[in-house]
């Protein structure tokens, strides 16, 4: 018998022997119940030794390698190793699911951990970053990830003392991380002196930051914070593998075999050394322990368990015991009792009683073992070995008997004959050989006809014949006992086999797929008397097929459980058990053989449930016994709802696009249209392949949908309302409990779920993001607060929603078949049901997982396909209508019984309140009892039945049933044919609804002068519409072959119509009756046109490329037109009835003379001056404009103009209907684009009288029909239109400031690279030669002098400990707005430079600051709700988007404390340039800098992402939340303005709509402002304002201000607004000015700043002050009432700010910058004394020694000496063209050095007076000069250079110093340079492309500060010879520090910023003495 059904019996695991302690560690613990849980191979394992029991989780798909124990201890986390593993949280009591966290690591999962009240946990994957994630497991979703660390990670763990803290530890590094927002960052464990850097395995957490971690070499290391503080040295003697912690103290492991006990404080208490123990041996190693009370649990390598009580320490108990490393291969049973031998490559071979679960017997051998057999007398065990020797072994005491080796290779495969005399033995070198037991295993015989190596043996019952199977698949017979190969098969036939182990013969065949030929079934065995046969293979399952099976691809039942191959698998001797074993997880799995008689007992322990199908019976056998499908069913299975070009792919393409055609679009192109349409009516309903998709709605209006459109029909009215935010067919649609929303599912790359009102059409929720190509089922929970939703991807994913929130809340691959239902238990909100093709599964939610079964069937039913399913009265009752037409009746998962409902299939089914409804294929209603025990009532779908005021006709009676609904005594009923009826109680139908049926529209005419049209479809119909309020069909009549054109004559009374066997026929328009039909083409008839006026010509174009023009009044043919090369496509005629104007297929544009049909050639001017009678071509010049850019991937299919020729509407492939003006000349016009139609539009017609358009859908069967709204009609309404394709090319304006923000391009710190020319080799690179001046150690010579002349000698020096950051002098103004804020009610003001926040105090000048971003920060707001006083955000710059430490983020902080609240880790890469909190605080709105410009909002405080798109392909400047909203917000950009909504987790954005204003362009937008009644105000380049109402433009503020308005600000509570813009100061106009709420009046504000002109980059309005910040980096308050203005804060506006002098006695110092100032400043009043402009970049200042003179050194070449008295000049000259790069008075004041980039320093003698003629200069130079420093005496001078060189010269001749012995004498007044052997440690091992740039040491002589390009600031000890010196670095800068200087008797560090243009006051903290 063929095998076409699985076994009726089943396998139940009963035990596992065997634990993983090889490659994993800490995976073993006691749970609360005191029961033992750990893992082995794929297989969950909880063991209670009480009771010596087992119970198994099987939820994982392949090997665990890490668990966890939740804290309460009763749930346990696993993690799997696989492509895509996930982690499974279960119970340990039940052995059930409850999460699962799936879709984020790869590769395995290595550990886990939960906190300390086990809300969260902690992963970390194998994946090459090792990331660590942490989770909400309850909710199954993510929190945060951080790439983990380049190498792998042993152990992680969170800080159970400290909340958001963990600590992670691997390969050479421990990690202390903290989680704040969604932010995961790490700090590294810092080794320091105290201990070596090394591998750390495990580690604890303690009180007091403490942590304890095992390392490598046994020693546990200790730390504090992130610093090792002492070590336990010799803690073990080899690697700690295992740490617990417990209440009483902590336990270790080591591979040492010891257990160590240790006090709280880590002070040991005991060792226990359990290689010493009973059962201890050499090499024990510990990978486990868990301390619990007086039990310790131990866990080896080698797969045992100990338990040990600590008391009786000496004494530990040995739990379970596996075999351990190599492969296990060898199984044999016992023939008389219940024990199973194994033998392994570990070397030992183990006797397990099956009834006590126990090991009984072990015994080592020399080799690994192969292979096991027992003698039919239980009294000999052989063993064949690796090696290719045999050893039989007495069973009783494991003795030897014989040792036999004639082979080299491996034994594979040995067994006793039946009679026990023989003994045969496969090798892997192609042989068996004989051996005789009672001859002491003599050799009898060989058999050699094998060519590969031998797999497996059987014996026949007579032990006459031996069956062998080879590597080859070969199967080969020998007579026994010499050998001989049976040639002759008919021998063989009856020969009957004492055991069935081989893979290949006729009776297994059915093992084997049917068409596969791989090998990978590792072992069989056939149990005659049960009549199955079990399994293995290389996959880790077990099968059961029915023996015997013999055609291939049998069905079965699987079992999982091993993780890699099975080896092997054996029955037990009395069939109670199957022996199975895996080689790469040494397990022995012993299952209980349940038979089909006990199978009833044994259902109520449920089928195992798994993410994996285990007891599917899938298998790809003929289902000759499934009933063939349903045709419709199978035309429906066959759709495919991929596109070659989906609408999200749009955008992407325009821009290929674009590149290619820029320069095509350089004519000024025409202005979309003024009309617009808007759709009115929808003849239509998509029933054909969707069901369930009908239904009334609270207001008893019904709901549906067609082509991609959600429909409202009011039936009293006869009107619709339509949902209109899909952009492809909507394919599903469920209705929300309460009937006023909406769930609608469409097709798409990314497919979304848009939730709907019905009343008001708007979208609530927009669910995307886990579906491919499509969403095909959808349903609502009762409670109305989930969605769940089935997909048309490969894995048919089902997906569970919070749909108000917009979150997945659980995902699962649902089945490999289509799902055509999901619906979810009404009772019970987690648990739902999916059903289709051969299925039926019931789901329950566990964590983000969902774990399914499928529905029992048994002996009931055959696995059909379900249509429909519905939940009955309880949540264990559910009702699904099948395909053969059959309910089947479930309960729980299994088949109760079956009924017949309906012929074919059950399509659709309701419950009632006391009963439910069925819609079948044979077009039948019927109603049932609430058990389906009778069939109340059933209603025909009949024509006859259909009552007077119907909306159409019934196409045929009986028509299939695809949805069905009640409400409002009535049933409501969908069909097939696109009909929607409603049938009443008492019988009458109504026709509701009606469209088109199966097959594309493409034929589409519009009557001459009636308001109706026909079409003519695939279908076969031909159809009248009509087009007024009736909306209805008038007639229909069917056609014998479908069509694809009509036309009405010119007096409208006959209608032609082309059918698509080449034939047409011309029917009376009133009755539809034929008039008269030709055939005269083979080809489909494409389009067919009478002549106008009196009609007397009818063209007909085909396919086959020809015209026919007929005489309509002879019937005759007149002419034929020819030379077209491909398809007709389109035809018109020209007034006169004299000229066709033709397309086709090739994009021809042709012209015939009628009625001969010659071809003219006429040149595209004249052809538009014709006049034409009607116009439907899409090519020629006056509608170049129409073709899209992606002309190339979508065809314009049809077109049609307005009878007063202005505009022309569209269709195309993608299903956009749009409008140009006309003639649409010029490449790409300007258009309206409206969306209805899924794909493509076939036909568009204007009415006679231009008032609707009609379109034609040609795949969604739909007719549609749109009112034309003339110009200045316009309803206040949402526009559904949009602009058009390209955005405009007029440019949006220009200005310097915005064009340079726009291009700036920021890098981050870790990437900044040299800002000076430098080349050659870095100093701590170079080769030192030795000197030949190496004093010996002990010297009489004079000692050395000091390195540096001190000035406060008197005092004892005190090394600097310290700095703090005091002032910061600079703000943020060049390129960022928007970022001053008042705060504590105008006392304070917060801003930025750089990336530190500032908090200044107005009144004092006092600053605090915020210092946690770790880059630049580019935006900040302040959260204005209440709630949250004094919350800042900040965003900062960053890398790529990879969540580490670089990726760019956002700081949300608390402005007085400086505590950051949450930081959020963002996919902008680049960097966030905007930010700005929700009306209730509770929502922060990001945009990035990458190339999408995304914008994402976020729930700040959890550090959640609620939503993120893509926002622009331009610059972004700023996004703003509406201050009344949550959900709505404006942002503003390069050449655009967008009104955003969040919809759930969707963000929809509206382009704002220019047309309403004449004349109006797109410019760039640079700041927005809100006003009541949803106006916006938005400030543009040129200076203008805009005022928006909802998105559309109503007025425009022209040049509120004369140049930008860069930034706007709303009061909230006056609603006053303030403008701030680029101005030249003149009377009555100001930079700044106030507005009153609606933008009409307004007063100027001047800045009084004495710069030319004036550009406000940010603005605030507090109580009667208004804040401003500048484009030159000042912060000024202006009075409302006076005007007068106050600076607070002033700065260098452009960088960088090279030149840094400091006073000799005061606390005073000069900067110098690019921007050609020079400013002086003063520390203790916090503020800027005098600037000077100089008109020139300057490079460098410096004190002369007194303090009365400042020199500064210019870009130019030039240098100034200045009196500091007067600021009056005293000096300056010119002797070179290129900048001075640094400038010094000599210590005497006598000399002044100049150096510049020209390689040079020059001397100049100020004693010779103010004319400043050059003295000398020094010669041979290498490079540009960096910095100079005198010596105490004035006799030398250090010059550092850009070639990493340092050259001494003489002062003043300028003569080069070489002898380094005297350089080392002497003494120098200052050092700054960064060249030297002195300061050889400033250099760091990461400056690759990065340099120290300048360096300063102390008065004191005994430290040094240092500036680098990585913007950090350090300081050292001097002198620091030693590379790599150590350091502290302190952040705060941008990238590059240009100088640094200490101020006198060094109380302050002054820094100066390269990008920053900021100036950093550092105070020094000086050691205590």
């Amino acid at each position: 018998m063929a095998a076409r059904s699985a076994p009726s019996c089943h396998l139940r695991l009963e035990w596992v022997y065997g634990y993983r302690g090889h490659q994993c560690r800490n995976n073993l613990y006691y749970t609360a119940a005191k029961e033992i849980v750990y893992f082995v191979a794929g297989v969950g394992v909880v063991y209670s030794p009480r009771e010596h029991r087992q119970k198994f989780y099987r939820g994982h798909s392949d090997d665990i390698i890490s668990l966890a124990l939740h804290p309460e201890r009763v749930l346990v986390a696993t993690g799997q190793v696989g492509k895509e593993p996930y982690i499974c949280i279960w119970d340990s009591y039940t052995v059930q699911t409850v999460s699962v966290l799936k879709d984020v690591h790869t590769h395995g999962v290595a550990c886990l951990a939960f906190d300390l009240d086990g809300q969260r946990l902690v992963s970390v994957g194998l994946d090459s970053k090792n990331a660590v994630c942490v989770w909400d497991w309850k909710r199954g979703k993510m929190l945060s990830m951080a790439p983990g660390h380049t190498d792998r990670i042993f152990d992680i763990s969170w800080d159970l003392y400290q909340p958001n803290k963990l600590v992670s530890c691997g390969v050479k590094h421990i990690k202390f991380w903290s989680l704040c927002g969604n932010a995961l960052t790490p700090k590294r464990g810092v080794f320091g002196k105290t201990g070596d850097l090394q591998t750390i395995l495990c580690l604890a957490c303690a009180r007091d930051e403490l942590t304890y971690s095992g390392a490598l070499n046994g020693d546990i290391y200790v730390w504090k914070g992130i610093n090792l503080i002492r070590t336990i040295q010799g803690a073990h003697t080899a690697g700690i593998f295992s740490m617990n912690a417990c209440e009483e103290g902590f336990a270790t492991g080591g591979r040492d075999g010891c257990i160590r006990l240790w006090d709280l404080t880590f002070k040991p208490i005991t060792v226990i050394d359990l290689r010493e123990a009973d059962q201890g041996y050499k090499g024990l190693s510990v990978r486990s322990v868990c301390w619990r009370g007086d039990h310790i649990l131990v866990g080896t390598q080698d797969s045992e368990i100990f338990e040990i009580v600590v008391h009786e320490r000496n004494r530990p108990f040995l739990i379970m015991q596996g075999h351990c490393e190599g492969e296990l291969w060898a199984l044999a049973i016992h023939p008389t009792k219940p024990l199973a031998v194994t033998g392994s490559d570990d070397r030992s071979v183990r006797i397990w009683s099956l009834v006590d679960h126990a090991l009984i017997a072990r015994c080592n051998m020399e080799e690994p073992i192969r292979c096991a057999a027992v003698n039919v007398d239980g009294i000999h065990l052989a063993l064949g070995m690796k090696d290719g020797s045999l050893t039989v072994l007495r069973v009783r005491d494991m003795t030897e008997v014989v040792h036999i080796k004639d082979r080299k290779e491996a034994i594979h495969e040995l067994k006793y004959s039946p009679d026990g005399t023989y003994l045969a033995v496969g090798c892997n070198d192609s042989s068996v050989d004989i051996y005789g037991v009672a001859q002491r295993y003599k050799k009898f015989g060989e058999c050699v006809g094998s060519l590969s190596f031998i797999t497996h043996l059987d014996w026949s019952s007579d032990s006459r014949y031996l069956q062998t199977n080879d590597g080859n698949g070969k199967r080969l017979f020998y007579r026994m006992p010499g050998g001989k190969e049976v040639a002759n098969k008919e021998e063989i036939k009856g020969v009957h086999w004492a055991s069935w182990t081989c893979v290949s013969g006729l009776e297994v065949n059915g093992i084997w797929p049917k068409y596969s030929d791989v090998n990978d079934i590792n072992s069989v065995d056939g149990n005659y008397i049960g009549q199955v046969l079990v399994t293995a293979d290389d996959y880790g399952i077990v099968k059961l097929f029915r023996y015997p099976c013999l055609r291939k691809g049998a069905k079965f039942k699987k079992y999982i459980g091993h993780s890699a191959h099975v080896t092997n698998v054996r029955w037990s001797h009395d069939y109670q058990w199957v022996i199975s074993i895996g080689g790469a997880d040494h397990s022995v799995f012993q299952w209980k053989f349940i038979p089909e008689r006990k199978l009833k007992d044994a259902l109520h322990i449920a089928p195992q449930e798994s993410l994996a199908d285990s007891n599917s019976d899938e298998s790809d056998s003929d289902l000759s016994d499934v009933p063939e499908l349903d045709s419709e069913i199978e035309q429906e299975t066959q759709l495919t709802y991929r596109r070659q070009v989906y609408k999200e792919d749009l955008p992407h393409l325009k821009e290929q696009y674009k590149e290619k055609q820029k320069s095509g679009t350089s004519k000024r192109r025409e202005r979309a249209p003024g009309n617009s349409i808007r759709l009115h009516f929808v003849h239509g309903y998509r029933g054909y392949d969707c069901r369930s998709n009908l239904f009334y709605t609270q207001t008893g209006e019904i709901v549906y949908h067609v082509a991609a459109v959600g429909v409202v029909y009011n039936r009293q009215q006869n009107t619709q309302r339509f949902y209109l935010g899909h952009d492809d067919d909507v394919l599903c649609l469920a209705v929300h409990p309460v009937r006023d929303l909406v769930a609608t599912g469409q097709v798409g790359r990314d497919p979304s779920i848009h939730i709907w009102d019905t009343e008001t059409t708007k979208p609530l929720s927009i669910l995307k993001g886990y579906h491919q190509y499509g969403v095909c089922a959808v349903d609502f929970s009762a409670d109305g607060r989930r969605l769940a939703s089935a997909g048309l991807d490969d894995g048919h994913t089902v997906v569970l929603w919070d749909w108000k929130r917009g979150e997945r809340l659980s995902v699962t691959r649902g089945s490999k078949d289509k799902i055509f239902v999901v619906k979810m238990n009404p009772y019970v909100p987690d648990k739902l049901m999916t059903a289709g093709i051969k299925h039926i599964k019931f789901w329950r939610r566990a964590g983000g997982g969902l774990i399914g079964r499928k529905g029992y069937i048994g002996t009931l039913g055959k696995n059909d396909t379900m249509m429909s399913a519905v939940y009955g009265w309880t949540e264990e009752m559910a009702f699904s209508g099948t395909s053969t037409g059959d309910v089947c009746i479930w309960r729980d998962i299994f088949l109760v019984k079956t009924v017949k409902a309906h012929d074919g299939p059950v399509f659709s089914m309701h419950a009632l309140e006391k009963g439910f409804v069925t819609g079948g294929k044979d077009g039948v209603v019927a109603l049932w009892d609430d058990s389906f025990e009778r069939c109340l009532k059933t209603y025909a779908i009949k024509r006859a039945a259909l009552a007077p005021g119907s909306k159409g006709l019934l196409l045929e009676d009986n028509p299939s049933i695809r949805a069905i609904s009640l409400g409002h005594g009535h049933i409501l009923v969908g069909t097939k044919n696109g009909e929607i009826l409603e049938v009443d109680k008492s019988g009458p139908i109504t026709l509701l609804v009606q469209g088109h049926m199966e097959g594309e529209v493409w034929g589409l005419a519009t009557h001459p002068y009636l308001p109706i049209c026909a079409t003519v479809s695939d279908d076969k119909t031909l159809r009248i519409w009509d087009l007024s309020p009736s909306h209805c069909m008038l007639a229909v009549r069917k056609l014998k072959k479908g069509g694809r054109c009509c036309c009405f004559s010119p007096d409208g009374k006959a209608l032609a119509v082309g059918l698509n066997d080449g034939s047409f026929l011309m029917a009376n328009a009133d009755t539809l009756e034929d008039l008269v039909s030709f055939h005269h083409r083979k080809d489909i008839i494409s389009d067919i046109r009478f002549s106008p006026g009196s009609g007397k010509y009818l063209a007909v174009a085909s396919h086959d490329s020809f015209i026919d023009i007929y005489n309509v009044m002879s019937s005759k043919r007149v002419g034929i037109c020819k030379g077209a090369t491909s398809y007709i496509t389109h035809v018109d005629w020209d007034i006169r009835g004299k000229l066709l104007q033709v397309n086709t297929g090739a994009k021809e544009q042709l012209f015939f003379e009628a009625p001969r049909g010659k071809k003219q050639t006429i040149p595209s001017g004249e052809a538009e001056k014709i006049g034409w009678a009607s116009w439907t071509s899409v090519l020629g010049l006056c509608c170049e404009g129409i073709w899209p850019v992606i002309g190339e991937v979508m065809d314009v299919t049809a077109s049609c103009l307005t009878s007063d020729k202005t505009v022309l509407a569209t269709g195309d492939d993608l299903g956009f209907v749009k409008l140009f003006r006309y003639p649409a000349k010029g490449k790409f016009g300007k258009f309206k684009r409206y969306v209805a139609h899924s794909t493509h539009v076939t036909n568009v017609r204007w009415t006679y009288d231009d008032s609707m358009l009609v379109t034609l859908g040609g795949a969604d069967m739909s007719l549609m029909v749109w009112t034309n709204e003339m110009e200045g009609y316009r309803e206040k309404r949402p526009c559904d239109s949009e602009e058009s394709d390209i955005d405009s090319e007029e440019d949006g304006g220009y200005d310097s400031d915005v064009t340079r923000e726009n291009e700036i391009s920021y890098t981050i710190r870790a990437l900044s690279t040299n800002i000076r020319p430098m080349f050659g080799i870095k100093p701590h690179l170079q080769q030192k030669e030795p000197s030949t001046d190496e004093r010996p150690p002990v010297s009489r010579a004079p000692p050395q002098p000091e390195k540096l002349q001190t000035n406060n000698v008197g005092k004892k020096k005190r090394p600097i400990e310290d700095l703090v950051l005091e002032l910061v002098f600079g703000y943020r103004g060049r390129d960022c707005r928007n970022n001053v804020h008042y705060l504590n009610d105008g006392d304070d003001i917060i801003y930025h430079t750089a990336s530190v926040g500032i908090l200044h105090n107005v009144a004092t000048g006092t600053q605090s600051f915020y210092q946690e971003h770790n880059d630049d920060i580019l935006c900040l707001t302040v959260n204005q709700h209440p709630k949250f006083i004094n919350i800042v955000a900040t965003g900062q710059v960053g890398d790529s988007a990879d969540m580490s430490a670089t990726a760019p983020s956002v700081h949300v902080w608390d402005a007085v404390n400086k505590q950051t609240l949450s930081i959020l880790r963002c996919y902008h890469s680049k960097g966030v340039c905007s930010v700005s909190f929700s009306a209730t605080g509770k929502l922060l709105l990001s945009v990035g800098l990458d190339p999408e410009h995304t914008v994402t909002i976020w729930r700040w405080q959890e550090g959640a992402k609620i939503a993120s798109r893509a926002g622009h392909n331009q610059r972004i400047f700023v996004a703003e939340f509406r201050p009344d909203s949550d959900s709505q917000f404006v942002s503003v950009g390069v050449k655009h303005v967008k009104f955003w909504t969040l919809a759930g987790r969707a963000l929809l954005s509206k382009k704002g709509l220019l047309s309403a204003l004449e004349d109006a362009r797109m410019q760039t937008m640079l700041a927005v402002a809100f006003g009541a009644n949803n106006l916006t105000f938005t400030g543009t380049v040129s200076g203008d304002v805009c005022v928006w109402k909802d998105h559309v433009l109503c007025r425009i503020v022209a040049r509120a201000h004369n140049g930008p308005v860069f930034a706007m600000y709303t009061t909230l509570r006056d609603g006053l607004i303030v403008t701030g813009g680029k101005e030249r100061p003149s009377k009555e106009g100001g930079a700044v000015k106030l507005w009153d709420q609606e933008l009409r009046r307004c007063r100027a504000f001047r800045l009084e700043t004495g710069q030319a002109s004036d550009c406000v980059r940010s603005v605030c309005r507090g109580k009667g002050k208004i804040l401003v910040g500048t484009r030159n980096a000042e912060i000024i308050e202006v009075g409302e009432k006076n005007a007068a203005c106050n600076v607070l804060v002033n700065g260098h506006m452009d960088g960088p700010v090279w030149g840094l002098a400091t006073h000799p006695s005061r606390d005073f110092f000069l900067s110098a910058a690019e921007d050609g100032t020079v400013r002086l400043w003063d520390i203790a009043d916090r503020k800027m004394l005098n600037k000077v402009n100089l008109g020139h970049a300057a490079r460098t200042v410096c004190y002369s020694p007194e303090g009365d003179m400042v020199a500064i050194g210019m870009k130019n070449g030039e240098f100034i000496i200045l009196l500091v008295s007067s600021l009056k000049i005293w000096g300056k000259k010119r002797d070179r063209r290129c900048a001075i790069h640094d400038i010094r008075f000599s210590p005497d004041s006598r000399f002044l050095a100049v150096g510049s980039s020209e390689n040079s320093v020059d001397f100049y003698d100020l004693t010779l007076g103010p004319t400043l003629n050059r003295i000398s200069y020094c010669k041979d130079i290498p490079s540009f000069v960096l910095q100079m420093d005198f010596s105490a005496d004035g006799r030398h001078l250090q010059v550092s250079t850009g070639c990493y060189k340092r050259h001494v010269y003489e002062v003043p001749s300028g003569k080069h110093l070489m002898d380094q012995a005297a350089i080392d004498r002497i003494t120098w007044a200052t050092w700054t340079s960064i060249l030297g052997d002195e300061v050889m440690g400033i250099w760091s091992r990461h400056a690759e492309k990065a340099d120290v740039s300048c360096a300063c040491v102390s008065h004191s002589g005994i430290s040094l500060v240092t500036g680098d390009d990585f913007g950090m600031v350090k300081l050292f000890d001097f002198p620091c010879p030693e590379k790599f010196a150590k350091h502290k670095r302190f952040l705060g800068h941008s990238p590059h520090v240009t100088n640094i200087r200490f101020t006198s008797g060094d109380r302050h560090v002054i820094s100066a910023g390269g990008d920053d243009c900021s100036l950093f006051v550092w105070k020094c903290v000086h050691m205590p003495h």
